[in-house]
């Protein structure tokens, strides 16, 4: 590469952190391998955990998953990462919350708006990068199911909220349609200048419908991604996701995101290694599995499949946060400058 890339990663929850972890150390590299600016566009629709009791108990945004983003991109991840993430775990009035969430509510109060706490946030720990929430609106998911019954909030759609109590999430139908409340929310400015002067723009890895398309459903947002000249990637999840995901195919994912956002993506990453079987046994027992692909499906929708050895596995599947960045790069070696001129040309 002869110049570094500007990079703009969206989503949310941990799949975003953990993009963000392995890019950052590229980051005005010297190497082959080197991003100019790198920008995160973070999903405001949690309503659970201490995110969610600092959201109902203040008025304001959640800060969870922009918490994680900051510390994700922080220079040094230490003393002070390590504080901004301390979590509380004694009886009291703080229990279950994370100092960082505390924090940025206070930053809020100080500076005046919660797009000011995040900038004050990321100038202490001098984070390799720009974070921008999606959206300073509040707004909140709905989602309506095969059978036509709604859901309303993040917590009942991931179906999350009876997990800590039996170890498993709860099920419902199939998602047919997301949406937010309101509709009209309008993104961050900062956000929109983002996608604008990208070079390539990742989006997830993520719960699909907590983490992925909340962004997408910002109408301005989502059209700025049409509309952009970069090399658009998808990076699809590892696994299914009990209770949100169920059954789902790659290719279901990326038709979800075509149905709700329209053609967003030039090539959908996936993973080319399949997890041990004691791990998937591990999974299995919480009905989640490795998610199957047709990559003739994935080319039909417009999109190009591309493999990656992208996982690391411990107690859980998760992606490798420097296996996955290097596998962006290579991707981008691949398609992104051709890409670049041809659309550069038509324009």
């Amino acid at each position: 590469m002869k110049h570094g890339l500007n990079i703009v990663a969206i989503g949310g929850g941990t799949g975003l952190s953990t993009l963000l972890r392995g890019l950052k150390t590229f980051v005005g590299s010297a190497g082959t391998w080197s991003i100019s600016s790198l920008g995160a566009i973070v999903t405001v629709t949690d309503e659970g955990g201490s995110s969610g009791e600092l959201r109902r108990e203040f008025g304001m945004l959640p800060p969870g998953d922009i918490r994680n983003c900051i510390v994700a991109l922080a220079e040094e991840e230490q003393l002070l990462s390590q504080v901004f993430n301390y979590r509380f775990e004694t009886e009291g009035p703080f229990k279950g919350h994370s100092l960082g969430n505390l924090l940025l509510t206070a930053m809020t109060d100080i500076t005046g708006s919660f797009d000011n706490a995040i900038l004050a946030a990321s100038n202490i720990l001098a984070i390799r990068g720009a974070i921008y929430p999606s959206t300073l609106s509040d707004v909140r998911l709905r989602a309506i199911l095969e059978d036509g019954s709604e859901l309303v909030g993040e917590v009942a759609i991931s179906g999350s909220y009876l997990a800590e109590r039996r170890r498993s999430p709860r099920h419902h139908g199939r998602i047919v349609h997301l949406s937010i409340d309101p509709a009209d929310a309008a993104p961050v400015d900062g956000a929109i200048e983002a996608i604008g002067a990208a070079d390539m723009i990742l989006i997830g890895p993520g719960s699909l419908y907590t983490s992925v398309l909340p962004n997408l459903l910002i109408k301005d947002l989502a059209e700025a991604l049409r509309s952009s000249k970069a090399l658009r990637v998808y990076i699809c999840n590892v696994m299914t996701q009990a209770g949100e995901t169920d059954g789902y195919s790659a290719e279901e994912h990326l038709a979800a995101i075509i149905e709700h956002a329209g053609l967003v993506v030039d090539v959908m990453i996936m993973n080319g290694r399949r997890p041990t079987e004691q791990i998937l046994a591990s999974y299995s027992k919480e009905s989640a599995f490795p998610v199957p692909f047709d990559v003739n499906a994935v080319r039909e929708l417009g999109v190009t499949p591309f493999f990656g050895d992208i996982i690391a596995e411990g107690n859980y599947v998760r992606h490798d946060s420097r296996a996955l960045a290097d596998t962006i790069f290579r991707l981008y070696d691949r398609y992104g400058r051709t890409l670049e001129r041809m659309r550069r040309n038509e324009g």
